[in-house]
């Protein structure tokens, strides 16, 4: 989610700014209509989140792999991503004091601060390796094999799949892996276990974006106002809450005064 397209000597592609912006667009409306849904009890408000629920780990997975891309354009991914942990971790603080029903525990700016770093960590290995279709693909099956982690199970669908140790799921010192209790809640929630191959698939494309191998097309803007959103995603992340937070309540007051 974080800016991270800014690189001394390479061109900067705004397609890469304006699909983040994009991401963002979708973000603030998706919480907008959860608050109202879940915060001010506004069945308008469920009836949207309900039908734009389903968008959401796409636009979720494109924040990942723009992110995966950009660590590849970084001049330090652990710098990086020890001050992105430290702003999630303001979020989880926020959130408890302000609104401990919605805390975020593990939320997506949690688990990118993590990527980028063990991303950084790995650099030394992962630079041995070029860019290859088929470690894309190899990302895209480890993410179908791990996705039903949280569910119990490792591998296509339970009964294609291995059953994980209900031990596992007994403690919420896991939950970062998608392995958590019955009691776990986080208002926004993305664990390393399916969504780090997402990253990864994005740390091999990002080869190519050192390069400047991308197409050409991707090197000029065309909608500014997504491009804006793109290159600002983490300040926009952080100031949104309060602000959909306070439009809910205005929305939620006229509506009870409609109504009462």
């Amino acid at each position: 989610m974080p800016n991270q397209m800014k690189s001394t000597g390479r061109r900067r592609i705004y397609f890469m700014d304006e699909l983040r912006g994009f991401a963002v667009f979708c973000m603030v409306f998706y919480h907008g209509f959860y608050t109202l849904a879940y915060l001010y009890n506004l069945k308008a408000g469920l009836i949207l989140l309900n039908f734009f629920m389903p968008a959401e780990p796409f636009y979720a997975g494109l924040f990942m792999l723009i992110s995966g891309i950009s660590s590849n354009l970084s001049h330090s991914n652990l710098a990086r991503g020890f001050k992105l942990l430290g702003v999630a971790l303001l979020v989880t603080l926020a959130t408890y004091f302000v609104v401990p029903e919605e805390m975020i525990v593990f939320g997506i700016l949690h688990f990118l601060s993590v990527c980028m770093i063990l991303y950084g960590l790995l650099k030394p290995v992962a630079d041995r390796f070029r860019f290859s279709w088929a470690a894309v693909a190899v990302c895209a099956l480890l993410f179908l094999l791990t996705r039903g982690i949280s569910r119990g199970y490792l591998g296509l669908s339970p009964e294609w799949g291995l059953s994980m140790s209900p031990a596992l799921y007994h403690t919420d010192w896991l939950a970062p892996l998608g392995m958590y209790s019955d009691t776990f809640r986080s208002a926004d929630y993305f664990p390393l276990f399916p969504w780090m191959f997402v990253f990864a698939a994005g740390t091999f494309l990002g080869k190519l974006a050192a390069q400047e191998r991308f197409p050409q097309f991707m090197y000029r803007s065309r909608v500014p106002f997504f491009s804006w959103l793109g290159r600002y995603a983490l300040i926009i992340y952080v100031v949104h809450q309060p602000v959909i937070y306070g439009v809910c309540y205005v929305i939620s007051a006229v509506v009870q005064r409609i109504y009462n």
